[in-house]
């Protein structure tokens, strides 16, 4: 292989990871999800609850790429539309997002040891639903995953750097996902109880409306395809 060919296979790859982290990073808002996640595992241990950030990196990690690489063809499989999953999860973000900013305020003093008995099993399936799909990966985040495969490369040599780019951008984004979720706690303190609470209330506000805001966006795009407008 030339040098120019090099600095081009090079180029392309810089830009598939950019593009990636660029499209997905404001998308999945780690550090925007620290209080809601916080919120969420309140009542686990510290040590539990570093597990279930690592837990919820890895399936933000394996969502992402699963849905960038296969997610066009799942769908087509069985024919669903990217409008009817917008639709579908914003409706999940909403409940999730209505039930935070209901919930009553948390005592400062939590026991612990209920905490501490909760089985990994359990903590597995807390770490994939909510707190990965749809709170950190949801519809949005799929969709643009989606859009980053949807128009895979013909040739061999850049469909693999395009999917080299894509596994480390994602991988970027899911290591951001981990370290603020890892230190939520020691975000969450530099605020106190009063800002927590003002902060996380916030946060489920802003939640719910990008449910709503996810939901249209799904039904405006039936309607668009239902009834196109006449140029």
């Amino acid at each position: 292989m030339t040098s120019h060919a090099l600095i081009t296979v090079f180029d392309q790859f810089a830009a598939t990871v950019l593009l990636a982290i660029g499209a997905l990073l404001p998308i999945v808002d780690p550090l925007g999800g620290a209080p809601i996640y916080l919120a969420m595992t309140g009542n686990l241990a510290p040590a539990d609850r570093y597990r279930v950030a690592k837990a919820v990196a890895v399936n933000s990690f394996l969502l992402l790429i699963a849905s960038t690489l296969a997610g066009a063809y799942v769908l087509d499989f069985f024919g669903l539309s990217i409008p009817a999953v917008q639709i579908a999860g914003g409706i999940v973000v909403c409940a999730i997002a209505w039930s935070l900013l209901n919930r009553p305020n948390a005592p400062s003093g939590l026991a612990r040891e209920d905490a501490s008995l909760k089985s990994s099993d359990e903590l597995g399936q807390s770490a994939f639903y909510p707190l990965t799909m749809p709170l950190t990966v949801g519809p949005g985040s799929i969709s643009v995953a989606l859009t980053l495969g949807a128009n895979p490369e013909k040739h061999m040599r850049p469909l693999v750097v395009t999917a080299l780019g894509h596994l480390l951008g994602i991988l970027i984004v899911s290591l951001a996902v981990y370290l603020c979720y890892r230190y939520a706690d020691v975000i969450i303190r530099k605020l106190g109880p009063i800002g927590t609470s003002v902060v996380i209330r916030l946060s489920a506000f802003i939640l719910l409306c990008i449910g709503v805001q996810i939901c249209w966006n799904g039904v405006h795009a039936l309607l668009v395809a239902t009834f196109p407008v006449a140029s």
